[in-house]
């Protein structure tokens, strides 16, 4: 079989891209292939972010050439496709921000947050968290940079910009390292704005792949303002399975639907307690299914339920999210998987996005 660029074309054209559904023919995902008598070139664009889905991309198309080209060197270069701008004012560098929420207090929301970015940048990603509760900040806690304080840095274009606190790959931003830590932070209402436009747009992220966004619990007007002010590509919303919580999630469903951000999916947090002497056993201390019941409700994805263990308290109050533990056990592997269903998430709504033309004027 002649070995030819429109051989290669069909053939690795054929691959699926397991996240999305699709083909690389369909992505229209194969920018370049190069052709000579002792080597092979393909280029290929996947829709961002692609750390997740780079090495099975690359091993589909190396088994293909294997098969095709076994006397060829074999070059593949994969890189990330542009997604479209959604028409909010970008955060320049910043590819993704998710905000993680929940409609009330107590629900283990921070500790998704925190644990979601140590996850991701666990796969190589650049990744950036903002603490949005101004008045009880726990991020520098769970992070372990409590006595860290924000330093003040002057731009190559010369305006100031504060650094941002670095723990475990991820970029931390919180006003933890703005006041003291058993000070309380006394911000009426109209002043929160400024203070989370102070984290969100004058800390110097540099670039990211992806920028968590705790924000403070609730559905009121500083979490509808943040929602309408803030670029986001997608929400993610923590639950526990009792149904007193379950009311409070469908208020934020609401919330972000009104403001047209799309719901990645919810996390059923606190979901059951596994006894270490008993591993087979569940007790659900907060009911069961809610969290289930209510992405059922509302057609969005359900994308973990986390077990209710010590470690993730030891982590919390100890400086290291469980998700970078030796130990941490079932919660551990249930936050990985959360991880990689957020990232999955992310890359369908960047899909979607690319797939949204101009409007055509017939004259």
């Amino acid at each position: 079989m002649e070995l030819t660029k429109e051989l290669l074309y069909d053939e690795i054209g054929k691959i699926n891209d397991s996240d999305l559904g699709v083909t690389l023919t369909d992505l229209n995902a194969i920018s370049s292939i190069l052709i000579n008598d002792t080597a092979v070139q393909i280029s290929v664009n996947l829709i961002q972010p692609i750390q997740w889905i780079y090495a099975d991309i690359k091993s589909e198309i190396k088994r293909k050439l294997d098969e095709l080209a076994p006397d060829h060197i074999h070059e593949i270069f994969i890189n990330e496709a542009d997604t479209p701008n959604t028409g909010r004012q970008s955060l320049s560098g910043v590819k993704n921000i998710i905000a993680v929420a929940s409609g009330k207090g107590g629900v283990g929301k921070s500790s998704i947050a925190s644990n979601l970015a140590a996850g991701l940048s666990l796969s190589g990603a650049k990744v950036g968290i903002i603490d949005g509760d101004v008045y009880g900040p726990s991020q520098p806690t769970m992070y372990g940079v409590t006595e860290e304080r924000l330093q003040v840095t002057t731009l190559p274009d010369g305006t100031q910009a504060a650094l941002p606190i670095e723990q475990f790959g991820v970029k931390i931003a919180s006003m933890g390292f703005v006041i003291n830590r058993d000070e309380a932070a006394i911000v009426r209402g109209p002043m929160l704005a400024g203070y989370f436009s102070m984290l969100f747009e004058q800390v110097a992220w540099g670039d990211l792949d992806f920028l968590v966004f705790d924000l403070p619990p609730g559905t009121g007007d500083i979490q509808l303002t943040l929602t309408q002010k803030i670029p986001l590509t997608g929400a993610v919303i923590v639950t526990t399975p009792q149904e007193i919580s379950l009311a409070d999630v469908r208020r934020s469903i609401t919330m972000f639907n009104r403001v047209k951000v799309d719901v990645i999916g919810i996390v059923e947090n606190m979901s059951y307690f596994t006894p270490d002497d008993m591993p087979d056993k569940k007790y659900f201390i907060f009911g069961e299914g809610g969290g289930k019941k209510i992405a059922e409700e509302f057609d969005v994805n359900l994308l973990g339920q986390v077990p209710l263990n010590i470690s993730m308290r030891e982590g919390n109050d100890g400086g290291m999210p469980v998700i970078l533990s030796k130990e941490g056990g079932k919660q551990k592997e249930v936050l990985k998987n959360i991880t990689a269903n957020v990232v999955k998430g992310v890359r369908q709504l960047n899909y979607a996005k690319s797939k949204i033309s101009m409007p055509t004027i017939e004259l």
